[in-house]
This record gives C-alpha cells, structure tokens and sequence, in this order.
C-alpha cells in the first residue's frame, strides 16, 4: 500500500473529527493511529456497530442448531408474554425482518431523522415488552426503515434461546475465540445486552471481528460463524430509500456497497468496521463530536462512505511487495505521530474568582435533569481538578463521585474516571473573569460537553450543553 495515500487518510481524519484511524491488508497492521487526547489502548463506544456484533451472534446461534431458522416467528419466542396490538402482521414478523430493519412498527428513528422512539424506549423499564408493544405501520417486509428496537428484540432472542446474556454468550463463541477480552457491553433492565448500541472495543479489537468477517467466518482454522452468513451480508440488496444512500444497501444488520464490493458495520459519528474482500483490507475508524478551538457550534464527523473507501483503495498499488519509498514513509510516520500531539485551545487565563471558589462543595436538590448531588472545583492549585457527585437514578444508571484534573492551558488534562471512561477536561474563565466553561468527556465514548459555571457568594448556576444536543441549567448552593 501506498504510505503516501495512507498519509492522506491521517490527514482525512485530522480534519474529520476521527479519534483513531486502523487499515489492515493481508492480515498486517499498515496503519495505526489516534487522535489526541484519545489513545491507543482505550475502548470506544461503538454504537450501532453493536447490531453487526448481534447479527454475527445470531448467525453463531443458527449455525448450532438454537435457532432453526431465520423465519422462525419473533412472537414465538415471546409465548410468556401479553403482546399489545397483536394482530396478523405482527404475528407474522420473523427473525430476518429483524435483521433486515423490515419488521414494520410504527417507530420513529430512522436513518435521518431522530431516536424518539429508541429514547423512549429506554426510559421504560421493560424495553422488549415496549418494542413488542408498538402497532403496526405496515406489513413486514414491506420496505426497510431503521429501528434500534428490531435490534434490541435479536439479543432478547439470543438470550432466550441461549440461556444467558449476548455478552456471556459473545465470551464464549466470539470474543473469546478472537481474543478479545476488554469488552463493556450496557444492558437492560432484565440484563439482556442492548442489542441496538451500547458495546464498547478498542480499535484493534473491532479489527479482529472485521477480520473474522474478511475470512468468511473462519478463525485460526475453525470456523466461527458461518460462511454463508458473510456471504449474505456481501450481497446484501435492501434499498435504504435516502438520497445520500443511494449507492448502500442493507441487510443483516450491516451496510454494503456493492459497487465497491465492500461491506461494514456502522455507528453514530462514524464508528466504522469497514471489510473490502477483494482488496483484502479491514480498516476501523473511530470518532466524536467536538466543540472547536474556535466558535460554540459543535462538530460532528459526517463524512461520505465512499470518500472513506476512496482513500483506502487509492492506497492499494498492488497485491504484493513494492519498492519502499522512505520519504512517503517519514510523511506517513509524522503524520500519526502529529494526530497524537493534542493542538491547544485557548489558553484557559485567570481570575480572582477561582481562589474564592476553590474547595468549595456546592450542593444540588433532587429531581433536576442532571441528577447532579453536589460539585467541588479546586482551581487555586498547580494541578487544577474537578468532582461531582450524582443523585441515584434508575436501575444501570451510574452512581457515585466522578472527575479528574482539569488543563487550563489550552489542552485536554487526562486522569481520574467519569462513569464510561477516562476523564479528559480543559477550561477557560471568561474575559471578565467572571464565568468559568469546563469542557470535558469521557475519552472514546464521543460525549463531549460543555458545563459554564457563573458564581454568586453562596449558589453557582450551570448551564450544561451536551455536543449531541442535550441542554440543562442547575442551580445549586454552598455547602455549609
């Protein structure tokens, strides 16, 4: 491959919001690298690459006889239970119409528009009754529209017909097998894995599944998952019925180019385990939302597919050795070494506030919607940190006193832990000095989000802005 064009790709995702950039071709590593402040050795959130891991499941599943097949009737796995607006087309949705985003419930999620559906199920405390429990819009089959819930109802499958948890049952026929053992997966309520998002891997490790899909299901000479299962995400022929998808197609929980001859498994901001066959590559991306150095609107990365597959092609010269170019390797090898290298913000600056406000404990009622219980900044000190505490809230919502160190010099300051991760914070006092924006994020979980603090003698208000959208304000008083 071609370290000039893979050079290029580093420099795609510099300006494209990646956190880490992975290309494999013949089974060897021939790029790597993150993005500061993300880091090698971190899992990431990878979102809906989550239901291309519940696919592979199910297709473990079929190939050992606890699914018979994939038009085996959804309700049939539900016998126990009271099915809401159950008529003749929702008894006659299957397994595939599930991976096939084609079950045909009412929903609202889709590729374009937003998650209230997937929201509100998750504010219940029994998301398969709630999928379950949605009428019907059409007959299944009828046309695709993307549904986290269909997702979600193929790891309750997984759980009924294997008897533990997709994660459990993962440990066993995939992670294990692959190697993969720094693995968080959420779940819900009844502790069935979310089947939509909710799954966190280190790059490498999405690699090792890319790669198991790359060689048609087979892993150091066993086959994992079948081969026809692959075979039939390659050929994938769903229509997406969206403007900008026009050259995707869909099926099996996975998106395909068949142009391309390409295939991948896709998340919110761009997690991507992109499989091209005849090039013999896996490449992983990674990203998230960012507040710029520069301006409060914040970015997320949108890139076209095709450009992303145009870079890795471009960079295949032949199907064996080629003469090594060192001055196209010294600009690939300070590219990745400049993507690690954080690029400052403004500086954070001074006021007197921060040594009247330093050490103090603010406290906050019960009930507000950050569920926030009290915060302590310490800022008149040469290492600057900051703790908050949260209200309990529902079952798996975290719990408990989180933070870390906070750089006031333009950079992120890594350390202490926020509830999905590694903290990484900066911050800057306004021109007057008298309001204080704390910016920070769990690292790998594209959470970005910004908190400004204005102080009074005895309350501080804060105004939180989240980079997906979420917007709160809280108030709360010193302790005393």
């Amino acid at each position: 491959m071609s370290s000039e064009q893979l050079a290029r790709l580093v420099e795609f995702g510099a300006g494209n919001n990646m956190d880490s950039v992975l290309v494999t071709r013949h089974g060897r590593i021939v790029l790597e690298a993150t993005y500061a402040p993300f880091r090698a050795g971190l899992k990431h959130r990878v979102n809906s690459v989550t239901k291309s891991v519940v696919s592979t499941l199910v297709g473990i599943a079929l190939s050992e006889g606890l699914i018979d097949s994939t038009d085996r009737r959804v309700v049939d796995f539900f016998a126990d239970r009271t099915i809401a607006n159950l008529d003749d087309a929702k008894k006659a949705i299957t397994v595939q119409h599930l991976l096939d985003m084609t079950s045909g419930f009412v929903w609202q999620e889709g590729l374009s528009g937003g998650g209230a559906s997937a929201i509100a199920m998750s504010r219940t405390s029994d998301w398969q009754q709630f999928v379950l429990d949605q009428p019907m819009a059409e007959a299944p089959g009828t046309r695709f529209y993307y549904n986290s819930g269909n997702s979600h109802l193929l790891s309750a499958i997984l759980s009924k017909v294997t008897g533990r948890s997709a994660i459990d049952y993962a440990r066993d026929k995939l992670f294990g097998p692959l190697g993969i053992d720094d693995v968080l997966w959420q779940a819900d309520r009844q502790g069935i894995s979310t089947g939509g998002s909710g799954l966190r891997l280190q790059p490498r490790d999405m690699a090792k599944i890319g790669y198991l899909w790359l060689r048609g299901g087979e892993w150091d000479g066993k086959q994992i998952l079948p081969a026809a299962w692959i075979e039939g995400v390659r050929k994938a022929d769903l229509d997406m019925r969206e403007i900008w998808a026009r050259n995707l197609r869909y099926g099996r929980q996975f998106w395909a180019m068949p142009l391309r001859d390409a295939f991948m498994a896709v998340g919110y901001n761009r997690q991507i385990i992109v499989v091209m066959p005849k090039l013999d590559i896996v490449a992983v991306v990674t990203g998230s939302s960012r507040f710029p150095s520069s301006g409060d609107i914040p970015t997320s990365p949108g890139y076209n597919f095709d450009t992303l597959v145009g870079y890795l092609t471009a960079a295949v010269t032949s199907d064996s050795a080629v003469a090594a170019d060192p001055a196209a390797m010294a600009k690939l090898a300070a590219q990745i070494e400049a993507a690690a290298i954080e690029q400052p913000a403004q500086a954070g600056g001074s006021s007197p506030m921060a040594k009247a406000v330093s050490g103090k404990t603010w406290r906050f009622a019960a009930g507000n919607s950050l569920r926030l219980k009290s915060l302590t900044l310490k800022l008149d000190v040469p290492e600057p940190t900051y703790e908050f505490e949260l209200h309990e809230g529902p079952p798996g919502e975290p719990v408990g006193k989180f933070g870390g160190p906070i750089g006031l010099d333009g950079r992120y300051s890594v350390g202490g832990r926020l509830s999905n991760g590694l903290s990484a914070a900066r911050a800057t006092w306004s021109a007057d000095g008298g309001s204080f924006v704390l910016e920070f994020q769990a690292l790998g979980n594209d959470n970005v989000a910004r908190l400004t603090h204005l102080f009074t003698d005895t309350t501080v208000e804060m105004t939180y802005e989240g980079a997906g959208g979420f917007r709160a304000k809280v108030q709360g008083r010193v302790d005393d």
